[in-house]
Formats: structure tokens, sequence, C-alpha cells
């Protein structure tokens, strides 16, 4: 039991034992009366709101808190801490937001996000908004002003409605009011953020919620285990048989991996799918190393042309949304017939969401797959050899030139020099953790650092959007202990640089490579006006982003060249010591937008 509060139980004086009633004065109270009280009476045990929120944490197993702290919400971080809770405590709730959500991906319980009220809790939203949307299982908690007030809009303490506010943006919303529903409250967040598809839950914890007290065994008996928070979901076997059969039938199969995929921890059953049945896979950006990427069934490098020509298409814990061109377009040669879809998801309703599914599979991707493989037997036939054999022909092609491009060692480095180094550490080190964010140093890195081993790739994700690298960086050294290379565009790095404080407070094994080009996409742009400003995209020439790292104890290297930049990056991951290489990149190197130039609407309108 957490600390508790004590009451001592009123005691009896002569004068309330012979205070006038309308029943007869009891003897033997009068003599109790003139007993001297004891000085050790028994006290009741009584708990209050911030143990109990503990507690309920403790008891499910959830045992870090990603936040910052202040008003009502700075002692539960203290008493969190003094109760053997580990608190991350940041710069800006966005980035502890993000760091929650990363946690959940990564440890499938869903991440803490602790933030104060009104703009604390707006600044969590947009972590909690992107963890639904990408299906990571997080809370945001947050304190905020009372509701009597709140309601009559009487303008208390940064006064907001935040239930309100949270509830389009995230799987489910909760308000606890009363201590006796803490245990209530934190097992239904819980519940709903692992439950069918994971996601985001806000819960609503007003401040005068903290300083409620209750009687401590009752308190107690009301926090709840939660039991079987994702269960199981089963496919329908006339389901399976389905897909099986389409599989069965198809000449040009290919198996589609999205971050679902790795979620799902069912990494050896997914593998042995793919290996016996034969056919070429295709791995999302975070589903990268659920195979290794070297696997001979990867046809990663050969990525246009097995999605333009696959007549079958499996797709496990992967949507046809905008990565996949919503399965239609050039992307899929949609001109040269319609392709057939196989798709394994937990929700019915995201069947047909953009092309017709000929075999859907409802249920967990761990009970899918394990389905999928039991039909897979030693009459099963591979794809045809004219199918991965054309595949093969064009990744070794297209990885011949790949190799000419990364030995190049151009001054200044461009994107493949300087990622070629980290191609070579992450091979070395293949438990290290590589979080990347930016638009050509995500695009680039995605497709030539190649993973070894399930979920340790995070980047962008669903929506795309950047200032995910530090929060997503300092979680994953948090729960795994492994290293970190966060791999960041100057601009990325931007969103979120401050953090690089927190990761030398807390002393993380986490190296940082910010990719300097001088501005958005390129810092070659200029001000057609004529006037003194600088390009919206342009940022300040030769910045030393290294020295931001030193301000707060950590190593900062100025890296100018590819021999500079490995000679740093083996250091900091044999060292993990929280480093940072100011990796210097020609200006003039990446495009515009990256590689969704097509989604620019001034590019869009030129061609």
């Amino acid at each position: 039991m957490s600390s508790v509060r004590t009451d001592k139980e009123a005691s009896t004086t002569l004068d309330d034992a012979l205070k006038p009633t309308s029943r007869a004065v009891d003897g033997d109270a009068v003599v109790r009366a003139l007993k001297p009280v004891a000085d050790d009476a028994p006290e009741a045990e009584t708990i209050d709101g911030f143990h109990l929120v503990i507690d309920a944490l403790k008891l499910n197993d959830i045992d870090t808190i990603f936040g910052l702290p202040g008003i009502p919400i700075t002692d539960l971080t203290r008493m969190a801490q003094a109760e053997g809770m580990r608190v991350i405590s940041f710069r800006h709730e966005q980035h502890a937001g993000n760091a929650a959500a990363a946690a959940g991906f990564l440890t499938q319980k869903p991440g803490i996000c602790l933030t104060v009220s009104a703009p604390g809790f707006l600044n969590g939203l947009t972590a909690l908004a992107n963890a639904t949307t990408n299906c990571f299982p997080m809370i945001l908690i947050s304190g905020s002003s009372e509701r009597e007030i709140v309601d009559l809009q009487q303008g208390d303490y940064e006064e907001m409605d935040q239930l309100a506010i949270a509830k389009p943006l995230c799987k489910a919303a909760f308000r606890v009011l009363h201590a006796q529903d803490i245990g209530v409250g934190i097992a239904r967040a819980i519940r709903s953020a692992l439950s069918g598809r994971p996601g985001g839950v806000y819960l609503d914890l007003p401040a005068k919620l903290f300083a409620q007290t209750m009687d401590a065994v009752k308190g107690k008996a009301s926090l709840i285990k939660v039991v079987d928070p994702a269960p199981r979901q089963i496919p329908a076997p006339d389901a399976v048989k389905r897909a099986l059969d389409l599989l069965k039938g198809a000449k040009k199969p290919l198996i589609l991996l999205g971050k679902g995929a790795a979620y799902a921890q069912a990494d050896a059953d997914i593998r042995a799918l793919v290996e016996k049945t034969g056919i070429p896979y295709l791995p999302m950006s975070m589903a990268k190393g659920l195979l290794p990427d070297t696997h001979a069934q990867s046809a990663a490098a050969a990525r246009s042309y097995v999605l333009q020509e696959a007549d079958v298409v499996l797709l496990i814990g992967a949507r046809l949304n905008w990565l996949l061109s919503h399965g239609k377009g050039k992307t899929w040669a949609e001109d040269k017939g319609a392709k057939q879809f196989i798709q394994i998801d937990i929700a019915p309703t995201e069947i047909d969401s953009n092309v017709a599914i000929a075999a859907p599979v409802i249920g967990d991707i761990g009970s899918c797959v394990a389905a999928l493989l039991g039909g897979i037997d030693a009459k099963w036939a591979k794809p045809p050899t004219e199918w991965t054999g054309a595949i093969a022909e064009r990744k070794d092609k297209n990885l011949s030139k790949m190799a000419v491009t990364l030995a190049a060692r151009p001054s200044p480095m461009n994107f493949h020099s300087a990622l070629s180094v980290i191609r070579d550490q992450v091979k070395a080190r293949p438990d290290a953790i590589v979080v990347n964010e930016g638009a050509n140093t995500l695009d680039f890195a995605r497709s030539i650092v190649d993973m070894y081993e399930p979920r340790k790739r995070l980047d962008v994700g669903t929506w795309g959007i950047m200032g995910i690298g530090m929060g997503f960086a300092v979680a994953a050294a948090v729960v795994t202990d492994k290293p970190v290379i966060a791999i960041e565009g100057d601009s990325a790095f931007g969103f979120s640089g401050m953090e690089v404080e927190t990761i030398c407070r807390y002393n993380l094994p986490i190296c940082i490579i910010v990719f300097n080009n001088n501005g958005v996409y390129r810092g070659t742009d200029v001000n057609a006006s004529g006037t003194a400003d600088v390009a919206p995209t342009v940022f300040v020439k030769n910045a030393r982003y290294d020295k931001l790292m030193e301000a707060f104890g950590g190593v900062g290297v100025n890296a100018t060249t590819a021999d500079e930049l490995q000679k740093a990056l083996t250091e900091a991951v044999a060292s993990r010591r929280p480093t940072l290489i100011n990796a210097v990149i020609d200006e003039t190197a990446g495009t515009e937008s990256g590689r969704i130039t097509s989604l620019n609407p001034a590019t869009a309108k030129k061609k």
C-alpha cells in the first residue's frame, strides 16, 4: 500500500456522555468517558487520489511515465518517482506524448503521457491524435480545472473543457471525478487503448480529485487489474480458406507487411508464412526487420515493379492509404487489370475502404497468420520461377547500381555517402534502434539503411509528420536500453531539438545525426522579392547543431566527411554517451518535398 493519511477516531468526552438526549443516560458510557484516552488509539488509514492513480498504474504493470510537471500534477510526478516508477520529464509535452506513443508500440502496453491542464493538454493532444492514427496504444492523462467552474465558464485557472476537445481525436475519452472511481477510469483507459485496433485514449483528472481521500482498504479494493485487454480474435475458417485458395491460384503473389505486423509481435509465424509459401514480401518502413532486409525473398529493391505486376496481394498489418496510393492508380498499374487483395485486419470497417478486398480475414494478426500458416502443407506450390526470377533480376540490377552510388565519397557529403556510413553501423549493431524523420533524410534512409531485427525502426508513420524524433528516441532508449541512432533532417530536428537536454539529463545512449544542408529540402532557395529576408526554406548557413549538445554536457561532433562521420558514430554507439553529430551535407542535395512532390500543389500544377 502506498503512503496513507491517518485521522484519529474522535474520542468520547465526559461532556458528550452527559449531554441531554431523548434516551436514558448510559451509566457505562459515563464510566468509559471518565477513563483517560490512550495516546495510541487506533487510527483509520486513508489513501488519497495521488496514490490511487499511482497504485492503479503499478497494478497494471505500468512502470514509466513520460510528461512535464506543473500545476496540478507536479506532486503526482514526485510521488510516482518516490513509489518506484520511472518518471521521464521533458521540455515540451508534445515530445513526451510522442515518447509515450513509441513506448506503446514497442511494449504492447499503453504508454503514459502526463501533462498539466489547458496549454499542456493541447501540446500533448497532437501526439495523442498521431498515436490514434498510427494505432499506437497511449494514454494522455491531464490535470484539469474544476467542472463546476468550467461548465459555467467562470474563468478558472487554465479553464478548458478538455474532455470535449479530446473526444474527436482519440479512441476514447474519460473523466474521473471521485477517488473511488480512479481504478475504474484507469482500467477503462487501458482496455480502450489496447483492445481491437490500438490507439490513443484521453483521461481527464480534475485538480481536486488528487486531494480526495478514502478508506485505504476500500481504496485498494477499488483498483482493477485489467485481465486480457487485447483478447485474441480468431478468424472464421471460411475466411481463411478463401484467402488460401486465392493465394494458391496466384501467378504473381506478393505479401505486404505493415507496422501493424511489427506491433503484433508474431515474428516467428510471419517469417514462417513468408518462407513456407515462398512468396516475395515487401515491408513498409516500420515493418523493416521483421525479416532481415537482406532476405532472399525481400522485394524492397524492386518495389515499383512488384506493386505494378502482382496479381494477388496479401496485406498483413498494412492499410491501403496514401502511403500505398490507396491501392489504385499508376503505382498499381491499374490500367493493366484489377488486382485481388487479401487483407488481415482486426477492424472489419477497414475492409473495402479504398478498393474491393476479395478475401478479408478479420481477427488479430497473430491468430490470422497462424491460421493461414496452418493451411500451408508440403503440397503447397511455391510461386512460378518466372515471377521470382524477374524480381531477383531487378533487385540485383538496382542493388548493384545503389552499391556504386553508396561507395562514392563526394565532398561535401551527400545523402547517400552519409547514409552508407550509418548503414554499415546498423549492420554491425543490428540491435540498435533507428529513429528517422525528415523529407529527403527520411526517403533516402528507409531505402538505404537495412534493418535486421523487428521493431528496430521508428519513423514518421501514417501521417508523415515531423517532430517525432527526440520523443521516439527517448522512449526507445528508456524501454529497451539499446543504443539509438536518430537520423534527422535539419528541419525535422528543429521541432524537438531542445530535448537534447532531456537526453543528457537522463544520460541516454542516443546518437543524433543531423543532416545539415542549410534548409528545408535544400539551402539554395532565393527570395524572389529581392528584399533582405532569406527564402522561407533557408536556415542559418553553416549552423553548428553539435554545440547544442555540448551545452548540456553531451558529446558534439562536426563531421564534414564520411570518415569523420564513421569515427564519431562508432564511438558514440560504443560509449553509449549522448552524442550529436552535425553531418554537413551538400546544400544542393535533395529534392523539393522529397518523394511526395506530387502532394505539393505548386509542383502538381506545373505538371
